[in-house]
């Protein structure tokens, strides 16, 4: 006599329908893809407008419209006395700045470590990009040239992105990609699921540039011509969030400025004084996409889910 298996025993005495292999569930998290967009050296209080972000009428599109829609943050900083910009992006992408403390190419400071997010993300198959303004995506860019800055995109400074700074390297141009592939990716639905997004000199407030000659200015005109891009792709409707802040501040270490829109954010102009760094977004996208471990500073800050109604 052959035994039957628990499963079959129950079929054939009527006790069931017969247990079939089920596909692995897909993730139970409310967020699926995040995008993050890097703004430039200004704080978001202040008493001058020509400096400071909230309030300030040279920002009509933050003020008037995004702050209205978003979930922002009152005490939000760059961590305590880390300048200029590179070490911010670094910390944003490992939780430190590696003793780093200039704007250097990445010749000058190869990070050899695996410890970062991008490359957390990769081990668990999920998706990533950077998108850049002003590369041409042919290359690796490893060189500052033009309005593209290096010093604004971390991850060519580690070398398993780069394959030990290889202009050519597959892995690197695959994942670096010009900024004016975001619209398309999010037109045909193949946007990855992380995705760091940062404008070029000009349009990160960082330069005056012609002709509006105002830095917050023209990143304010920027953020009006293309935020409303992702806010209306599927992406973003369909577990999307968006993460609107700054680098650095102009002036001390802030607060800067630190928005999140998604239809799982509170929203409505919702605002908290919770004390926030860098290391606080970087554990909130950690705990989005369930990597670990909490990379250096990520496990000493608090993250970002008082600005959502469900989280991750």
């Amino acid at each position: 006599m052959r035994y039957l298996t628990v499963a079959a025993a129950f079929v054939v005495l009527g006790f069931g329908t017969p247990i079939t292999a089920q596909a692995a569930p897909q993730s139970k998290h409310n967020i699926q893809k995040v995008f993050i967009i890097l703004m430039e050296n200004h704080n978001w209080t202040g008493t001058q407008d020509s400096t400071s972000i909230k309030g300030s009428r040279y920002a009509p599109y933050i003020n008037n419209t995004l702050l209205a829609m978003a979930s922002h943050a009152e005490q939000f900083f760059n961590p305590p006395g880390i300048h200029p910009s590179l070490p911010n992006y670094l910390w944003l992408e490992a939780g430190t700045n590696f003793g780093i403390l200039d704007d250097s190419d990445p010749i000058s400071h190869p990070l050899t470590t695996t410890e970062h997010l991008v490359t957390l993300l990769n081990n668990t198959k999920i998706s990533w990009k950077t998108y850049q303004e002003n590369i041409s995506g042919t290359s690796c860019p490893l060189v500052s040239s033009g309005l593209y800055a290096a010093k604004h995109d971390p991850f060519v400074y580690f070398t398993d992105v780069t394959n030990n700074l290889d202009p050519s390297g597959a892995y690197c141009i695959a994942h670096v990609r010009p900024f004016t592939e975001l619209a398309t990716d999010l037109q045909n639905g193949t946007v990855a699921q992380y995705n760091f997004i940062t404008p070029n000199l000009c349009d990160d407030m960082h330069d005056k540039c012609k002709p509006i000659q105002n830095a917050i200015t023209q990143g304010d005109t920027w953020l009006s011509q293309n935020v409303p891009t992702i806010l209306n792709s599927a992406a973003y409707k369909n577990g999307g969030a968006l993460f609107i802040t700054w680098d650095e501040a102009a002036s001390g270490d802030g607060p800067i400025g630190m928005l999140v829109l998604s239809p799982f954010a509170k929203g409505n102009g919702y605002e908290n004084f919770i004390h926030y760094t860098h290391g606080s977004t970087l554990r909130t996208f950690e705990e989005i996409f369930s990597v670990s471990p909490l990379l250096n500073d990520a496990a000493n800050e608090t993250d970002l889910s008082d600005l959502f109604t469900a989280f991750p």
